[in-house]
């Protein structure tokens, strides 16, 4: 099938072709990375503005690499050191940056639905969490995943349970009944309010970080209580767990707390293999804006 969306804004307003599509292209494109010269001329003439009004390590440094792999010419933009620091309303940024043509914009706000921007969701993560599920497991139909953790604050929940969903998985989401919204069950997915029976027959966990950022008082009683209850150990997974469970994170990892140190690292990790296919989901996804297609293109 081919692409004739202009935008990517959720997973929620994809069909189950449109994120096959997304994913096929990603892989296509992955052999990129090991090759001596890491430049195709997919994107030449083509301007990427990457507009970050957040923080963010991995996405922002994925997107730039793709763009620039692809061969377009890439403009990071930041928040604090624009108009924006002067009072510049993101409104009149966005008009003023679209003013000058650039053929795709990248954003990244704290504001879930700023100007309708990413629906309060995170769906080149998602692409690239299925990306690594497909290649870790070999298909989707069937699969049982449960995401643990703030699923209140998350927009990559929201992002995995719309795409998980649609390819033919079950979602089940556990965490402290403070940090799970109502919403998750209208989404399909199944609620647990244990981590114990949560990840007992599962093919996926993935661990979510707590945003204390975008927390109010009084959701948990303290750190130290959540690790005990819902931080992941060896130990945990060696007695509920399946052995060939994968053990997913999007970033950053708060080790010692949602997850122990020798879980981040350990053999049933696969979140570095996340973070090495986030520039082929992000280039995947430039390609397919700009018009064109990721084989024919690479």
């Amino acid at each position: 099938m081919a692409w004739t969306r202009k935008d990517l804004l959720s997973m929620r307003e994809l069909d189950a072709g449109e994120i096959t599509l997304l994913v096929d292209t990603a892989a296509s494109l992955q052999e990129i990375a090991s090759r001596d010269i890491k430049k195709v001329p997919a994107l030449r003439g083509k301007t990427v503005v990457n507009l970050f009004y957040e923080s963010s390590t991995r996405t922002r440094t994925s997107f730039e690499i793709a763009g620039k792999w692809l061969s377009a010419d890439v403009i990071n933009f930041s928040a604090s050191g624009s108009s924006t620091s002067k009072g510049e309303s993101f409104i009149d940024t966005a008009k003023n940056i679209a003013a000058m043509s650039p053929d795709v914009v990248v954003v990244r706000h704290s504001s879930a639905g700023a100007a309708d921007l990413l629906a309060h969701e995170h769906p080149t993560q998602a692409l690239l969490d299925l990306l690594t599920i497909r290649e870790k497991k070999g298909h989707f139909e069937g699969l049982h995943v449960a995401i643990v953790g703030d699923i209140a604050h998350s927009r990559v929940a929201r992002s995995d349970i719309h795409g998980m969903r649609k390819l033919g998985m079950t979602v089940t989401v556990a965490g402290p009944p403070t940090l799970i919204p109502p919403f998750v069950q209208e989404l399909g997915a199944k609620v647990s309010y244990r981590l114990e029976d949560a990840i007992g027959d599962v093919d996926v966990i993935m661990v979510l970080r707590l945003q204390q950022e975008r927390m109010t008082t009084g959701l948990i009683p303290s750190l130290r209580e959540y690790s005990r209850y819902w931080g992941l150990t060896l130990d945990k997974l060696a007695k509920h767990a399946r052995p060939d469970v994968l053990i997913m994170h999007p970033g950053p990892v708060n080790r010692g707390i949602e997850l122990a140190p020798e879980v981040a690292d350990g053999p049933y990790s696969v979140i570095l293999d996340q973070v090495a296919r986030g520039v082929a989901v992000r280039m995947g996804v430039l390609l397919l804006l700009a018009g064109r297609k990721g084989a024919d293109a690479a």
